[in-house]
Parts: structure tokens; C-alpha cells; sequence
């Protein structure tokens, strides 16, 4: 059985309708990579999962119960914790506090201060730091320690590399192969689809709100996702790569 279980799933902007008839299941310990274009619809579908958007028809069931009607903190006490676009950090709180915070939850789990800073050692020398003061990369690194103190089932990473430096993105990477070879089941949305294809088990591309391709990492090549991230036919898509 799935622990993610997302059927037919419609979420909308006022008129505008942003996720369209989206079905998928995600089982414990898979990496799941979302990747399209800008507007495809990827963040409103995590902040969907998450509960942080109210979705318009369809289901999400999580380890077997129906929580579209749940509201987001109840399912971060669940075990589904998102690390949205831009971090969103408590900007006046230090890098400790941050963490302190989330691990009020109380769940019961691998992840706690000390672990948390042993898979992100870049934050030690920071704990006391403002993290609105943190460069990019420090933000991101604690957005996603933060998450990771709540100990969630499913951890929801919504564009990690976005906005930071090719160095801070392989720090932040780093870390987060420690995360997942800790068996974490996770859906990130990146926008570097050879980075997503190379730490996924599965990917799932979406365009215009739908997913117009999905199957095993191993089994899809660059040209196939590429021709379905822009929606074009085969020639087209070997050129837009190049």
C-alpha cells in the first residue's frame, strides 16, 4: 500500500486551474521528483499535499486515511512536513531556535537537534545567527533541518536549488543524500532535471497542471522527460536540450 495516495486531484487560483485530474502514490522510502516548467503546477500541488492549499476535488489519503479535509499543522503532527518555495524561515529567530520550534511537535523519531546537525554540519558554527542574516544556502540547509525535526514520513521539498550558487547547491545536496539514505520517502520539485533524475527513484513530470509523463528514474532518458517538460514531439525536444 502507499503512503502517499493523491487521486484525481484538482486545486485552483480563483478561475484559474492550476493542478488538473493529478493521480499518484508514493511509497515509503521512494524519492519522487516533480519536475516542468514555471506554471506547471508543481507548488500548488506540494502545498496541496501539504494542506496549505485547499484543493478543489480529488483526494489525498496518507498511510491509508483520507486527510484532504485535514488541516496543515494536524498533518504535520501526521507526518507530512513541506519546506516551501523561499524557505520561509522565522527571520528573526536564530538558526537554533528555528529548529527548537519544530521539534515542539514532539513526533516520535531518527530526527532531533543533534541529528539534524550531523546531516547539516554547515549550520553549528550559525546556530545563534539571525536567520534572516543566513546567505542562501544556510537558509535553505535550516528550512529543511527544520522540516526534518518534525520528524516527518513524507518530506515535501519544494525547489531546493532555486536561487542559490552552484556551491551552495552541492553543500545543500550533500546533506540531503544523508537524509535519504536515512530512508526518508520524499517529493521534491527541482528545477535541474539532471540533478532530480540522478537522486530519484521515480519522476514525474507535469505540464499545464497535468502529468504527462511518470515512471522509474533508471528507465526514462533526458530526451523523454525534456520532450515532455516543454510538450513537444521528439525532433523539437532534442533540440530544445541541446
Amino acid at each position: 500500500m502507499s503512503l502517499l495516495e493523491v487521486t484525481n486531484l484538482d486545486a485552483r487560483h480563483g478561475l484559474l486551474q492550476a493542478v488538473r485530474d493529478v493521480s499518484f502514490g508514493l511509497a515509503e522510502g521512494e524519492i519522487l521528483a516533480l519536475v516542468g516548467a514555471n506554471g506547471a503546477g508543481k507548488t500548488t500541488l506540494l502545498r496541496s499535499i501539504s494542506g496549505a492549499h485547499r484543493v478543489a476535488s480529488g483526494t489525498i489519503a496518507f498511510d491509508g486515511r483520507d486527510v484532504t479535509a485535514v488541516r496543515a499543522n494536524k498533518r504535520v503532527a501526521m507526518g507530512i512536513a513541506l519546506v516551501p518555495e523561499g524557505r520561509r524561515l522565522f527571520g528573526g529567530m536564530t538558526v537554533e531556535e528555528n529548529l527548537l520550534i519544530a521539534g515542539a511537535t514532539k513526533r516520535p523519531g531518527r530526527w532531533n537537534f543533534e541529528t539534524v546537525l550531523d546531516a547539516f554540519p554547515m549550520l553549528k558554527p550559525l546556530l545563534k545567527k539571525r536567520s534572516g542574516d543566513l546567505s542562501g544556502g544556510q537558509q535553505q540547509a535550516t528550512a529543511i533541518g527544520r522540516a526534518l525535526m518534525t520528524n516527518p514520513r513524507v518530506l515535501l521539498l519544494d525547489e531546493v536549488s532555486l536561487g542559490l550558487s552552484p556551491v551552495a547547491v552541492n553543500v545543500v545536496y550533500d546533506s540531503l543524500a544523508i537524509v535519504i539514505a536515512s530512508g526518508a520517502t520524499i517529493v521534491l520539485v527541482e528545477q535541474d532535471l539532471a540533478r532530480a533524475m540522478r537522486i530519484a527513484t521515480r519522476v514525474a513530470c507535469m505540464l499545464e497542471g497535468r502529468i504527462v509523463l511518470e515512471g522509474k528514474a533508471s528507465e526514462l532518458t533526458r530526451d523523454r522527460v525534456t520532450q515532455a517538460y516543454f510538450g513537444l514531439r521528439r525532433g523539437e525536444a532534442g533540440r530544445a536540450a541541446s
